[in-house]
C-alpha cells in the first residue's frame, strides 16, 4: 500500500457561508511500510518495530525505513499496493470539535456529529460528464451541506440504515432522532428520549429491519424500522459500550465497559462470553475501541476469511472468522485506538488512533491499514491534535477522518488485480455468491468478455498476447507427474491467452510475491529466491515434442536462483527448490524484466542486474530508497524506480561516471525526481518517452522534459505510437459484469497533437518539414494518411517508405494505376475503414462487383447476400454459396447452431453442416447426411468418428464401410463392446487380428478383477473354448473359497453345524454344476469341430470339480443312510480330487467310513495321511493322534478279507468307469452314458432316475 498526500481546494455549492475550507500547511506526508512477513500467525502479535524505537524514525518523511523480521505473512501485490491521496480538509465553523462520522455506502451522504449538538450531512458532488470521461477520482465540490437541528448535547453516535435511507443519531443526553430524506433535504421522522442514561452504540442489522440500541446503564432495546419496539432487556450490573449484529442477524455482540464481550441471540438470550485471545498477559485498564462485523455483501477475498474485527484502546486487536473462532488473527497496533472500520469489500481494515511521541509535546494521529489476515499494509500520519472517528466511502475509494474540528478526505488508489494484453483488459473481482475470483478477459476492440473462475488468485501479470495467473495450488486437484519434481507444490502459474484459455500450467514451490513476464519468460520471486520459466506456446506439438515435455527442465527451461548467489548463467539442469528455504538479510522487494535484462530490487536499495535468457549476473547498483515498483525502458538502458513514498527516480544502467572517490563506476542516478507517483509506463517504441500518474494528473516526459499534464485517474494500459491507452478501473469495478467501452481512454501526446493540427491548418507540404525535424514512425503514418485523404500519392508514398509500411507502399502503387478519381476515393475510403462510404461510391459507379468483393473481404455475408439479391440479373451461384457459408460461420462462431444449419444447407457446406448436427445432437440429420454422401467421401470418416463418440455403433460402422475402412469399423465395434458384430466384420473381410483384440480386452478385464465379464466377452464373440477355459479357472477359484468356508465351519463347531455344513456343500455342488452346464452349452459348438488332444483333455476336466463334490456328497448320503461299504468305496474315489476338495475333508470322511465298515487298514492309512498334513495346527494334529490311539489300541490296523476289486479301489490304480449313481466301479459291458456330461451309470440303476445324477440332463 502506498500513501500520498496532496492538497487541493474544495468549493461548496450550498450554504457556503457556514463552511471554511482549510488547506493544511504541513509540507509532509508520512507513509510507513510494515515489513512483509511469511506466516499468518507467527508471531502471535504483529508489531511494527518502528513504534518500538524513537519517533524520528517513526515519522521519517524523506525515506521509509524498515528491516526484516522472522515470521509474518506472504502478501499479495494487491495487499501491498493500496495507494492513498490525502487531498482535502474541511473545517467545521466555530471550531466545533467532531465526535463521530459515518458515510452512507449507497447514497454517499456523510453525517458528522460533534459538540454543542452539531450534526451535519454533507455530500460530495457526483462526477460530471467531463470528469467521468477523464476518470477523475477526486470531485472538488460539495453538492449538499445541511445542518440538522434537534440535538442539544454532544452528538456521540451516528449510523445509517442503507436499505431504507434513514439516519439515526444520538447525543450525550440520550436523545435519539431518526432522520429521513424528503425532496433532497433531511427531516426528523422519529424521536426517542429514555431520560435515564446515555446511548453508547447503535447498530442496524444487515437487512435494515431492526436496530439495536445499548445504553450505558445496561439497557438494551431492539426496535423495528417503523419505530415499534420488538424487545427490551436490562443487563443489570453491567455497563455497555458497543453493539454489533452478525451478518445473518441471528447473533448480537455486546461490548462491556470492562472490556468483555458477551454473545446473545437475536431474542436477547445470553449464550456465552467471547474469549479474547489478544488480551492474554495484558495488565492495566483497557476498554473496547470498536467492533465491526463485515456482512459479506461484496463477497470475501478467500473462503473462510476473517471478518469480525474487535479492537481495544490499548492497541490490541483480534480478527475472527465467527464469534466462536478459536484461532483468531491477533494484532498489536502499538498505538491508542479510537475507531476501526472495514472497507466495502472486507479486504482492508482501517484502524485510527494516536501514538505517544517521546520527543514531541503532542500525540501523533495515525491510521493503520491491515488485511483480514493481520498483515500490516501502511501507516498514514494525519495532522491535527486528536482524531475521533473514521468512515469508508461506499466504493472503498475514499476514507473520511474526523480530526478536531475538521474532516479529512483521503482518496484510495487500489492496486487492482489486472493487466492488459492484446487489446484485452484482464481484471479480477469477487462475487458475493462464489468463493473464487471471477477473472474477466474483456476484449475492448470487439467489446466481448470471457469469464474464468480462479481459486485463491494471487496476481495477474500480462505481456504481449498472454497473461499469467498466479494462484495457490488446489490440493484436491491431481498434479501431472512431470509438472513437479518436488512433493507438495503450493503454487500454480497458469499461462493464458487473451480470451482466458489456459495454455500451460506450471506448479512451483516458490511463493509468487513478485511476478513479471516477457515475450518468452516468466520470472517469479519470493523474498529470498527467484524462479525463471521459459514458456513456449505452440499450436501443434509433434510426437517428439510431446515426449520431450518431461525433459524440459533438464534442458534449462526452468531455473531457480537464490538472491545472494552470483549466477554464472550456465544451466545446470537441476531445479533445486531448497534454495527457497534459505533465508536472506536483504529480501527482494521488486522485480522487472525485458527480453534481455532482469532487474531485482532489494529492501536495502540494492539493485541486481542479470542477463537473459541465461540468467548471468552482470552488475550491482545501490540506491537510497526502498524500491516498490521497477520498470525498464524499451532498450533496457534506463530503469524507473518508484519507492514506497511515491517518489519516482531514474537510473541510467549503462552510464560510466566517476564517483566522489575518483573511481570509475557503471550506472548513474538521473536528476529527475517526481513525488506522489502511483503508476508509470515506458513507451514501447521510444526509450526516452514515458507516461506517469501523479496524483490525479498524467504527465508525459520526453528526454526527462514534461509536457502539460492531463487530468485523469485512469490506469495506464499501454504507451505506443505516441498514444497512451488508459482504463478507468474504478468505474469498471463498480459494475464489473458490464464493462463499457467509454471506460477506455486514448490520449495523444503533444507531438502527435501538434502534427495533426499542423497538417489541418497549414497543409501537407509545410508539415512535412516539421515531421522531418521531429521524426517518429507514428508521425510519418499520420502524414501518409493525410496525404492519402487528399490523393497526394507522391507524399503518401514517401511517408510510407519512412514509416516502413510495405503494404501501404503497395496500396499507393495500386492507386496510381487507377484512372478514375472516384475509384481512387472509394479505395481510400475502404483503406481507412469507411466501408459504408466506399460501398456507396462503388454502387454509384455501377460497380456492384467491387462492392460485393469489399463485403466478402470483410466477411459480411449478410450484406453480400443482400447485394446479390438486389442486383439485376441472376446472381452467381458460387457467390451465393459463399455468402450463405459466411452467414453460417457467423452463427456458428456464436454457437447458434440451429441458425447456422439453415445457411450451411443453402451453401452446401457439408463439413460444417456435420459439425452443426453434432453440436445440436441431431444424429438423425447426421445419419441422413452420411447416407447422402457418395462412397469414399472424406467426410464419411469424420462423421463415423462422431457416431463413435456418442456410442452409435451401427451408424458408425455403416459410415466406415461406405468409405472403405473396415478396419476402423472393427475397431469401432471393439471400442463399443459390440464383439459379435466385430467378429462378423472380421470374418467378412478376412481379418485375423480380432483374436488378439479379444485377448487384449479379456486381459484388461481380468486385471480389473472382472473374470465373468471376460467370459461373456468370449461367449458373445463365439470364442467358446476360450470362454470355457476362463470358466474352468473361475470354477476352481470358487471351489477354493467354499473350501475355506468349510474349514471355518469345521473349526467353529456348534449349534446347527451339521445343517450349515450341508448347506455349504450343496451350494458348492450347485455352483459347480451351473458353471459346468454353461460350459457344456458353450462347448457344444466346439464339439462339432476338430480340436487338439490337449483341448479335449481340458474339456473332459471341465467336469472334474463337479465330480469331486458329487462323490463327496454321495459318500456322506450313503453313510447316513446306512450303506457303509458303498460309502467307503465312494470315499475312496475322493483321493483323486485333493486339488479340488481340502485333503482334511477327504481323509476325515474316508477314515469315518472305513472305521464304520471295520476296514481298519484303510482307516489307519487315512489317519496316517491326516497326521502328515501340513495345513493342520499342532493342536488339531494332536487330536487326530489321540483319536487314532483310541481306535487302534482296541483294533488291529488290518482289513478283513476283501475282493480283488476292493483291493484295486484301495490302491487307486483302477481305470474302470465309475457309476455316478452309486460310486461303485462298473464291471459290466453294458451301461448307460449321459449324452451331455459323458458320465456312466450302471444299467440296473439308471431305471431309477429321470435325470443324470451328475449334470441333471434328461435321461431320455
Amino acid at each position: 500500500m502506498m500513501m500520498m498526500v496532496v492538497m487541493m481546494t474544495m468549493r461548496t455549492t450550498t450554504r457556503t457561508t457556514r463552511m471554511v475550507i482549510m488547506i493544511p500547511n504541513y509540507g509532509f506526508s508520512d507513509w510507513e511500510h510494515q515489513k512483509r512477513e511469511n506466516g499468518a500467525h507467527k508471531p502471535r502479535f504483529q508489531r511494527d518495530p518502528r513504534f518500538e524505537t524513537d519517533s524520528t524514525r517513526a515519522l521519517a518523511t524523506e525515506r521509509c525505513e524498515g528491516g526484516s523480521e522472522e515470521g509474518g505473512f506472504p502478501p499479495s501485490r494487491e495487499a501491498i499496493g493500496l495507494r492513498i491521496l490525502f487531498p482535502v480538509a474541511i473545517a467545521i465553523p466555530g471550531n466545533v470539535r467532531l465526535r463521530c462520522i459515518s458515510w452512507s455506502k449507497d447514497q454517499g451522504f456523510i453525517a458528522c456529529g460533534g459538540e454543542d449538538g452539531l450534526l451535519k450531512v454533507l455530500q460530495l458532488e457526483t462526477k460530471t460528464d467531463d470528469n467521468k470521461s477523464k476518470g477523475l477520482a477526486t470531485p472538488s465540490n460539495l453538492s449538499m451541506n445541511q445542518t440538522l437541528e434537534g440535538h442539544s448535547g454532544s452528538v456521540q453516535v451516528v449510523t445509517w440504515n442503507e436499505q431504507f435511507q434513514k439516519l439515526t443519531t444520538s447525543d450525550q443526553n440520550g436523545l435519539i432522532i431518526v432522520w429521513m430524506l424528503y425532496k433532497g433535504a433531511w427531516y426528523e421522522e422519529m424521536i426517542n428520549n429514555r431520560n435515564k442514561s446515555v446511548v453508547r452504540s447503535m447498530s442496524w442489522n444487515a437487512d435494515g429491519q431492526k436496530i439495536c440500541i445499548v445504553y450505558e446503564d445496561g439497557a438494551v432495546i431492539v426496535g423495528s424500522v417503523d419505530g415499534n419496539r420488538i424487545w427490551g432487556k436490562d443487563l443489570k450490573g453491567t455497563q455497555l459500550s458497543h453493539v454489533a449484529w452478525s451478518p445473518d442477524s441471528k447473533t448480537l455482540l455486546f461490548g462491556m465497559a470492562n472490556g468483555e464481550i458477551h454473545i446473545y441471540d437475536n431474542q436477547g438470550n445470553f449464550m456465552m462470553k467471547m474469549k479474547m485471545n489478544c488480551l492474554v498477559n495484558v495488565t492495566g485498564a483497557f476498554s473496547i475501541a470498536g467492533i465491526h462485523w463485515y456482512p459479506g455483501t461484496e463477497g470475501y477475498v478467500e473462503p473462510d476469511c476473517p471478518c469480525l474485527a474487535i479492537c481495544f484502546d490499548n492497541g490490541r486487536c483480534q480478527i475472527m472468522r465467527h464469534e466462536n473462532d478459536q484461532n483468531p488473527v491477533l494484532i498489536d497496533t502499538a498505538m491508542n485506538v479510537v475507531s476501526i472500520q472495514w472497507n466495502h469489500c472486507g479486504n482492508v481494515l482501517a484502524v485510527a488512533g494516536f501514538q505517544k511521541a517521546a520527543t514531541q509535546d503532542k500525540d501523533v494521529n495515525l491510521v493503520q491499514f491491515y488485511t483480514p489476515f493481520g498483515e500490516h499494509l501502511r501507516t498514514l500520519r494525519v495532522p491535527g491534535k486528536q482524531m475521533s472517528s473514521l468512515s469508508w466511502e461506499g466504493g472503498g475509494l475514499k476514507i473520511a477522518l474526523a480530526v478536531d474540528s475538521s474532516i479529512y478526505f483521503a482518496n484510495i488508489r487500489p492496486d487492482y488485480k489486472w493487466g492488459y494484453c492484446s487489446n484485452t483488459v484482464v481484471y479480477a473481482y469477487v462475487r458475493p455468491n462464489r468463493p473464487e475470483y471471477c477473472v474477466v478477459f474483456w476484449d475492448t476492440k470487439n467489446n466481448e468478455k470471457y469469464l474464468k473462475y480462479v481459486k485463491s488468485l494471487i496476481s495477474i501479470t500480462t505481456c504481449g498476447d498472454f497473461c499469467i495467473l498466479a494462484t495457490k495450488a488446489d490440493e484436491s486437484q491431481p498434479q501431472e507427474e512431470h509438472e513437479t519434481e518436488s512433493v507438495g507444490t503450493m503454487y500454480v502459474l497458469v499461462l493464458c491467452n487473451s480470451i482466458g484459455t489456459p495454455l500451460d500450467p506450471k506448479y512451483i514451490d516458490i511463493a509468487p510475491l513478485f511476478v513479471t513476464m516477457t515475450k518468452t519468460q516468466v520470472i517469479v520471486a519470493s523474498k529470498e529466491a527467484f524462479y525463471i520459466w521459459q514458456y513456449r506456446v505452440a499450436k501443434k506439438l509433434t510426437a517428439m515434442e510431446i515426449n520431450q515435455v518431461a525433459r524440459t527442465r533438464k534442458e534449462g527451461r526452468e531455473r531457480i536462483c537464490h538472491v545472494d548467489d552470483t549466477s554464472s548463467g550456465a544451466a545446470d539442469g537441476i531445479l533445486d527448490y531448497a534454495k527457497t528455504l534459505q533465508g536472506t538479510r536483504d529480501p527482494i522487494c521488486a522485480i522487472t524484466a525485458s527480453d534481455k535484462t532482469l532487474i531485482i530490487g532489494r529492501e536495502s536499495g540494492t539493485i541486481q542486474r542479470y542477463s537473459l535468457p541465461n540468467v548471468g549476473f552482470i552488475q550491482t547498483y545501490v540506491l537510497n530508497c526502498w524500491p516498490y515498483q521497477l520498470s525498464l525502458n524499451c532498450n533496457s538502458s534506463r530503469l524507473a524506480i518508484i519507492d514506497l513514498s511515491g517518489l519516482l527516480v531514474f537510473f541510467d544502467l549503462d552510464a560510466r561516471v566517476t564517483d566522489s572517490k575518483g573511481q570509475h563506476v557503471i550506472g548513474e542516478q538521473l536528476k529527475l525526481e517526481r513525488k506522489d507517483v502511483w503508476d508509470m509506463k515506458w513507451a514501447k517504441d521510444n526509450p526516452d518517452l514515458f507516461a506517469m500518474m501523479e496524483k490525479t494528473r498524467m504527465y508525459v516526459f520526453r528526454n526527462l522534459d514534461p509536457e502539460e499534464p492531463i487530468q485523469t485517474s485512469g490506469y495506464i494500459c499501454s504507451f505506443e505510437d505516441l498514444e497512451i491507452k488508459s482504463v478507468l478501473l474504478d468505474e469498471i469495478l463498480k459494475n464489473p459484469e458490464h464493462p463499457n467501452k467509454d471506460f477506455i481512454i486514448n490520449f495523444e501526446i503533444r507531438s502527435l497533437r501538434d502534427s495533426r493540427a499542423l497538417i489541418e491548418e497549414v497543409g501537407i507540404e509545410e508539415s512535412s518539414q516539421f515531421i522531418e525535424d521531429n521524426p517518429h514512425p507514428r508521425l510519418w503514418r499520420l502524414l501518409a494518411e493525410a496525404a492519402l485523404q487528399k490523393l497526394d500519392l507522391q507524399t503518401a508514398e514517401q511517408a510510407f517508405v519512412r514509416y516502413k509500411d510495405y503494404q501501404g507502399i503497395k496500396f499507393v502503387k495500386r492507386l496510381g494505376n487507377l484512372k478514375s478519381e472516384s475509384m481512387k476515393q472509394a479505395e481510400v475510403a475502404a483503406y481507412f475503414g469507411r466501408f459504408e462510404e466506399a460501398e456507396r461510391m462503388y454502387l454509384d459507379m455501377d460497380r456492384r462487383d467491387l462492392a460485393i468483393s469489399l463485403r466478402i473481404k470483410l466477411g459480411d455475408g449478410f450484406r453480400v447476400l443482400q447485394l446479390l439479391k438486389t442486383g439485376s440479373g441472376h446472381a452467381d451461384d458460387s457467390l451465393l454459396e459463399q455468402a450463405h457459408n459466411a452467414i453460417g460461420d457467423y452463427f456458428a462462431d456464436r454457437q447458434k447452431w440451429a441458425n447456422a444449419v439453415q445457411y450451411y444447407v443453402q451453401g452446401r457446406n457439408q463439413e460444417r453442416l456435420a459439425e452443426c448436427y453434432y453440436m445440436l445432437e441431431d444424429y438423425q440429420g447426421l445419419e441422413d447426411l452420411a447416407n447422402s454422401l457418395p462412397e469414399n467421401n472424406k467426410l464419411l470418416s469424420d462423421i463415423a468418428h462422431k457416431f463413435v463418440t456418442v456410442g452409435m455403433c451401427d451408424q458408425a460402422v455403416t459410415a466406415f464401410l461406405k468409405c472403405n475402412r473396415p478396419k476402423e469399423a472393427v475397431d469401432c465395434c471393439v471400442h463399443l463392446n459390440q464383439w459379435r458384430k466385430a467378429v462378423e466384420l472380421a470374418k467378412q473381410y478376412n481379418m485375423k487380428e480380432i483374436g488378439s483384440l479379444l485377448a487384449r480386452y479379456a486381459s484388461h478385464l481380468l486385471e480389473k478383477n472382472k473374470p465373468l465379464d471376460a467370459v461373456k466377452l468370449y461367449y458373445k464373440a463365439n470364442y467358446f473354448f476360450d470362454a470355457a477355459k476362463l470358466m474352468f479357472k473361475l470354477t476352481i477359484c470358487e471351489i477354493h473359497i467354499l473350501g475355506q468356508l468349510t474349514k471355518f465351519l469345521n473349526e467353529e463347531k456348534g449349534h446347527g453345524y451339521s445343517e450349515l455344513r450341508k448347506m455349504v456343500l450343496h451350494q458348492a455342488s450347485f455352483s459347480l454344476l451351473c458353471f459346468c452346464f454353461q460350459a457344456t452349452s458353450a462347448l457344444a459348438g466346439l464339439l462339432e469341430e476338430d480340436v487338439l488332444s490337449s483341448d479335449s483333455r481340458l474339456i473332459d476336466n471341465a467336469w472334474r470339480g463337479a465330480e469331486a463334490y458329487h462323490f463327496f456328497i454321495l459318500a456322506q448320503r450313503q453313510l447316513y443312510e446306512g450303506y457303509i461299504d458303498t460309502a467307503m468305496k465312494t470315499a475312496l474315489h475322493l483321493r483323486d480330487y485333493e486339488d479340488v476338495i481340502p485333503a482334511v475333508e477327504i481323509y476325515s470322511l474316508l477314515a469315518l467310513c472305513a472305521c464304520a465298515n471295520r476296514a481298519f487298514g484303510i482307516c489307519s492309512k487315512a489317519f496316517v495321511k491326516l497326521e502328515s498334513l501340513e495345513t493342520l495346527s499342532a493342536e488339531q494334529r494332536e487330536q487326530y493322534e489321540d483319536l487314532a490311539l483310541q481306535i487302534f489300541a482296541k483294533r488291529c490296523p488290518t482289513s478283513c478279507k476283501k475282493s480283488d476289486l476292493d483291493g484295486l479301489l484301495e490302491e487307486g490304480e483302477g481305470k474302470l468307469p465309475t457309476c455316478v449313481a452309486t460310486g461303485r466301479p462298473i464291471t459290466e459291458y453294458q451301461f448307460w452314458m449321459c449324452s451331455v456330461c459323458k458320465h456312466c451309470v450302471q444299467a440296473q440303476e439308471i431305471s431309477n432316475y429321470n435325470f443324470c445324477p451328475l449334470c441333471h440332463s434328461s435321461v431320455s
